[in-house]
């Protein structure tokens, strides 16, 4: 085993644990190592991780000969805790592989017990094979600290461009507004919604007044708290601070909100967030407080439905929580549901439980990670507390990338069991006009050894994390907004221009290089302008559709005849796809998705095409809407979204909940108003 332990890079466990336990495979290409303390590595190669394995089965009948039973572990004796829900899973994927034990075997001519698939015949295209770094050896280290000082400088002047093009272009709409009020009139008086936002604007100063008179006279009367059992009461105001902290954009609207921190099954530590109302705390079965206590359960004395929320690229679960009332993580919690903020690993605070930050294995991850490791981690977890079996999953962006990659039925389809129904906001599955712009091309054309010098094998400029904390609140919101602006061409028309500051407190947060070379990157999705397909198959589906809707004419036209003889035919379904098949089987949740009509950023209307189609006959499409107006964060930042995309969200997410825990649970407030639950 020592020899299985060099080799995959184990040399810096903590104590005594550098001991290969053994292999456990996540995916078909992503197998992860566990000691014998519980610490985990990840991309670990397919080949290294069968070798550990069996390396490990010879260890363990020895063990047994030698007249030991007990199980073979390191010098701890035990070990570590899990995030709840990630040992079941753990196990079950331990099980799966101990049923194809017998073929492994027998195919690789006693090779022993190593529960690890071989490596697959192919390579997915759009999942081209990770970078896999070796222990961090002296001479490593040294070569790590050169691609950091060299891609540091490279990637500091890419940034240093961006900005300077964004403020460029800022300066003659600034130049325009100053001309306006030269001449008395109001810039923001062409905005959609100039009235409401004024309207807002007054109501936040009035509240900020109010506040502070309350503050006074619970100081004098030596109350610190007020009044007590008012429900959704505000227990924090004043004027807006501008943090980075989710509780306290919560408590300015009555709620309250608490942190969990969740362990992936490859080692990662994910933080996540729950959203509750405090005059209703949350309460998990099983936990010690009473037998009569019914926190949790609502004035009726039941639960509510769990939801969970993932944000989208380079954002972080504070996106849903920043537009006061109107945030879709307070809407929800108020409408009833039981409101989970999910994050990916890293985020603004990278963690894992063997690698440090400027090991490049703790960065070595990609879209696919993502889906497959991050998204069931943060699924485990709530269904463990909340002891529900399935939850409502609501995504904006990259997060309905990722979930789209692991329900997948060569990836994680598996979780698709756990999920009453996928509601997809502004669905990427396919590339819009943006991704052709010349600063993204630039990142297409440049080789992957090229791309790896310039952004490094880290983090992703993690200069602009550095601008979030130095640079003042105010300042780093208006310029966050330009740059997003001038890269993404997302405008604020929309948008409450009060709030705007506040929007991108939240956003960016640390991301590996290897993920926005997915994204960006000559190899994948700006090649295919797809996530699960190749140019060359969507462009043979979408020849092989010209020639059904060919034929479907014809055969209309004889459909018309044969019903004037008063023949009815039969209603024309269309052919299954032959090139690249179905991403989907059997195994999908229902899905739900709301386009954003004018965002170039990705090509909704193609999603939805694709499903009406045909295309994907085993998964329930249970709505669609195009909001031709909405541009990509419109859908949960527009000051019309409680209404155009809130409300329905509701209601789809109630429509999909097993009758018998409907039964069981609260009732969210507004269901049935749309008429479509």
């Amino acid at each position: 085993m020592s020899r299985a332990s060099t080799s995959l890079g184990t040399s810096d466990l903590p104590d005594h644990a550098d001991s290969a336990y053994r292999a456990i495979e996540i995916t078909s290409t992503d197998p992860v190592i566990e000691a014998a303390d519980g610490h985990r590595l990840s991309r670990v190669p397919i080949e290294e991780a069968r070798k550990s394995n069996a390396l490990g089965s010879e260890e363990e009948e020895e063990h047994r000969r030698d007249g030991n039973f007990g199980p073979l572990v390191g010098a701890k004796g035990q070990r570590s805790v899990l995030s709840p829900g990630l040992g079941d899973a753990i196990e079950s994927k331990l099980q799966g592989a101990g049923e194809r034990l017998d073929i492994t075997e027998e195919r690789d001519g006693g090779e022993g017990n190593t529960n690890i698939n071989k490596a697959p015949a192919f390579t997915n295209p759009l999942f081209p094979p990770l970078p896999v770094y070796g222990p961090p050896t002296l001479l490593r280290r040294l070569q790590y600290t050169a691609f950091r000082v060299c891609s540091g400088g490279l990637s500091l002047c890419f940034l240093f461009v961006i900005v300077m093009g964004a403020i460029a272009k800022s300066l003659p709409l600034a130049f325009m507004g100053l001309i306006s009020l030269v001449r008395g009139r109001d810039p923001n008086a062409t905005r959609p919604f100039y009235e409401i936002e004024k309207e807002r604007a007054k109501k936040r100063r009035d509240e900020i007044k109010a506040w502070k008179a309350r503050r006074r006279d619970s100081q004098s009367a030596g109350d610190q708290d007020g009044e007590r059992g008012l429900r959704n009461k505000q227990i924090a105001g004043g004027r807006d601070n501008l943090v980075c902290d989710i509780g306290y954009y919560a408590r300015r609207v009555g709620l309250d909100a608490e942190e969990f921190e969740v362990q992936t099954e490859d080692g990662f530590l994910i933080t996540m967030q729950h959203i509750y109302d405090p005059d209703d705390p949350p309460h998990y079965p099983g936990e010690n407080i009473g037998e009569k206590d019914d926190r949790g359960r609502g004035a009726n004395g039941k639960r509510k439905y769990p939801v969970l929320l993932m944000h989208g690229l380079l954002q972080s679960s504070g996106a849903f929580c920043v537009n006061d009332e109107d945030s879709l993580a307070f809407y929800l919690c108020k409408a009833g549901f039981d409101v989970w903020l999910g994050n990916n690993r890293c985020g603004f605070k990278p963690k894992h439980t063997i690698f440090h930050y400027f090991d490049p294995r703790m960065w070595a991850w990609n879209i696919q990670q993502m889906g497959t490791i991050d998204l069931p981690a943060l699924i485990d977890h709530v269904l463990s507390i909340t002891r529900f079996s399935k939850l409502a999953l609501i995504c904006h962006s990259q997060g309905t990338t990722q979930t789209f990659v692991a329900l997948a039925k060569e990836q994680r389809p598996d979780i698709g069991s756990k999920i009453s129904v996928f509601c997809a906001l502004a669905p990427a599955a396919y590339a819009g006009p943006l991704i052709d712009k010349i600063y993204f091309k630039f990142m297409k054309i440049i080789s992957p050894s090229m791309f790896r010098m310039v952004f490094g094998i880290h983090a992703f400029i993690p200069f602009m994390m550095l601008m979030h904390a130095t640079i003042p609140a105010r300042i780093y919101g208006a310029l966050g907004y330009r740059v997003f602006w001038f890269l993404f061409g997302w405008s604020d028309v929309r948008w409450d221009k009060g709030l705007r500051d506040r929007f991108f407190q939240f956003a960016p947060v640390f991301v590996s290089a290897e993920a926005m070379r997915w994204w960006l990157g000559r190899e994948c999705f700006a090649r295919y302008k797809c996530i699960l397909s190749t140019k060359s198959e969507e462009e043979g589906a979408d020849q092989e559709e010209e020639d059904e809707m060919r034929q479907a004419k014809q055969e209309g036209l004889k459909m018309e005849q044969t019903e004037r003889c008063g023949d009815q035919g039969k209603e024309l379904s269309p052919s299954p796809p032959t090139n690249g098949g179905p991403w989907y089987d059997g195994r999908c949740p229902p899905m739900a998705f709301w386009v954003a009509g004018n965002d170039d950023l990705v090509d909704g209307r193609r999603l939805i095409k694709r499903f009406e189609r045909g295309k994907e006959p085993d998964v329930d499409l249970v709505h669609t809407k195009v909001i031709e107006e909405y541009e990509h964060l419109d859908v949960i930042w527009a000051l019309d979204a409680p209404e155009k995309v809130f409300k329905e969200l509701v209601d789809v997410l109630w429509k999909c909940v097993d009758e018998d825990v409907k039964r069981e649970v609260i009732v969210p407030r507004g269901v049935g108003e749309l008429g479509t639950g």
